[in-house]
């Protein structure tokens, strides 16, 4: 196995596609084999360093410059930053990537079918938005503007692990 040098790996995909949970997972796995990681995860960052920010396009742009800034400063710290947020902008994504060298930025595309993420809802936000309680809600009245071309694409269906993808991902970054 190459050594793994720091780099950000960016997960994108609807609220509730499981971009957390494999961010988490494949976490764990850097952990063991002894590199130095950090996550940043959407309700985290929105509770602390960008709570000051709405739902509106302007704010979720200026949500994930920010996220990227704080991405780039973890790898120039020679961490693996594991960065999970919906990002539904694809010029936002594009944006952040230009902050890092080539292959420093590893686009991971959590791609659950809508109507999978919407049956989850463990937040309650897709009924929320249903019901116009949450407004701009990605996937409901608010785009979703997929990847055109993901370092790794993860399909999650019913008949994907969640071992299967940190497998894929970790041998990609070996």
């Amino acid at each position: 196995m190459k050594t793994i040098k720091p780099c950000v790996i960016w997960f994108t995909g609807y609220s509730g596609a499981g971009k957390s949970s494999l961010a988490n997972e494949v976490e764990k796995q850097l952990n063991t084999l002894g590199l130095k990681t950090s996550g940043l995860d959407g309700d985290i960052v929105r509770n602390g360093l960008c709570k000051d920010l709405s739902f509106s396009k302007q704010d979720r742009e200026e949500n994930i410059r920010r996220i990227g800034h704080i991405a780039h400063q973890m790898v120039q710290a020679e961490l693996i930053a594991l960065c999970a947020f919906i990002s539904p902008f694809r010029e936002s994504r594009d944006k952040v990537r230009a902050l890092f060298d080539d292959g420093q930025f590893i686009e991971v595309f959590v791609d659950t079918p809508l109507e999978v993420c919407e049956q989850r809802d463990v937040k309650g936000l897709y009924k929320k938005a249903r019901a116009g309680e949450v407004i701009n809600f990605t996937g409901i009245d608010s785009p979703y503007e997929i990847p055109v071309n993901p370092e790794i694409h993860i399909k999650m269906t019913a008949n994907t692990s969640l071992e299967e993808s940190v497998h894929k991902i970790i041998h990609y970054l070996s």
